[in-house]
Parts: structure tokens; C-alpha cells; sequence
């Protein structure tokens, strides 16, 4: 709602917001108390999703009608807060893990297949494993290639040890011909 109501303003300051009566509200939130009051809400409260220093995000209760929540109404909405918080950076936390876990496998497979290369090329070439990955690594390098991409293609043939030891030929120019 334009960057303002209760919800933002915990979200910003990390402390709840209590809005007993919307009405009263409307020279502090102009337009949100106009589209709630208009939806038939008449009271707010924003309470802080914490962890530790940082706010991760607000719990909001809407009443349809004007006066605060009592103290124990309040506490069990803070509790709803934490579970919610709690919920949140442990989804966070498994979805990291997932990405983490995905990029790992991503390169252990990327290994393989540069193993692979080394292997098939040193066999070729009749060179050792370190020669052959430096084949490897300065074809990819000098034609801006990933070195999986580089690999990939000498195991299927579709790099010689010839085209790999070569060095990056210039490109003719258009009056060349």
C-alpha cells in the first residue's frame, strides 16, 4: 500500500505496531487505513518476526472492530510471531542446504567428466595425467570455453590432441579473403 502501514513500520523499527482504531490513523497511513477501513477493518496489529537482532518479517491482525488486543490475546500472537519466524529461517536453512548440495554435486559431476578427459587424452597423446589437463585448461582458456564444456568434447572425439595443443588462431578480418 504505497510503502506504508503498520505492517512496514514494525518490519522497520523491529518493535510492534498497535493501531487500535484505524480511523484514528489516517494522518499516519493515509491511504492503507483508507483501504482497510474500506475492507472492514477498524483495528491493527503488527507484531515482529525476530531473530536475535535481525526482523525477518510482521505478523498483522486485523479486528473489525476499534480497541487493542488484552495482554494474554497479545502474548499468544507473539507466540504465533516466533513459531512463524521459527518456520521461516528453517525453510530457509533447507532450501540453502538443497542449493549447496545441488552446486556440490554439480561440480563433483563436473569433475568426473574432466577425470575422464584427462584420462582419455594422457591415453591418446601418450602423455601423463598432468599434461593432459593442461591441455585442457589453457584450450578452454584461450577460447573462452568452461573446461567441463572443453572436456566433454574430447572424450566424445569431437576435440582432437591436435586441435586441443594448438594454439588460438586470429580470425581473418573482412578484407582478407
Amino acid at each position: 500500500m504505497n510503502e506504508q502501514g503498520p505492517c512496514l513500520d514494525c518490519f522497520r523499527t523491529g518493535t510492534r505496531v498497535l493501531a487500535p482504531d484505524l480511523g484514528d490513523e489516517r494522518g499516519r497511513w493515509p491511504l492503507f487505513t483508507g483501504e482497510a477501513v474500506a475492507a472492514g477493518f477498524l483495528c491493527a496489529h503488527s507484531l515482529p518476526l525476530r531473530f536475535r537482532s535481525q526482523v525477518i518479517g510482521a505478523l498483522n491482525l486485523f479486528r473489525p472492530q476499534p480497541g487493542l488486543l488484552d495482554d494474554h490475546a497479545l502474548a499468544g500472537a507473539q507466540a504465533m510471531a516466533d513459531i512463524a519466524t521459527i518456520s521461516i529461517l528453517q525453510e530457509r536453512t533447507l532450501r540453502e542446504a538443497r542449493v549447496l548440495a545441488e552446486q556440490l554435486q554439480r561440480a563433483l559431476n563436473s569433475r568426473v567428466v574432466i577425470e575422464q578427459a584427462k584420462g582419455v587424452l594422457a591415453e591418446r597423446a601418450k602423455i601423463n595425467l598432468d599434461e593432459a589437463f593442461d591441455l585442457l585448461r589453457t584450450h578452454a582458456r584461450s577460447h573462452n570455453l568452461r573446461l567441463h564444456d572443453v572436456a566433454t568434447a574430447a572424450i566424445s572425439s569431437l576435440l582432437t590432441v591436435e586441435e586441443l595443443a594448438s594454439p588460438l588462431k586470429p580470425r581473418s578480418s573482412p578484407d582478407e579473403g
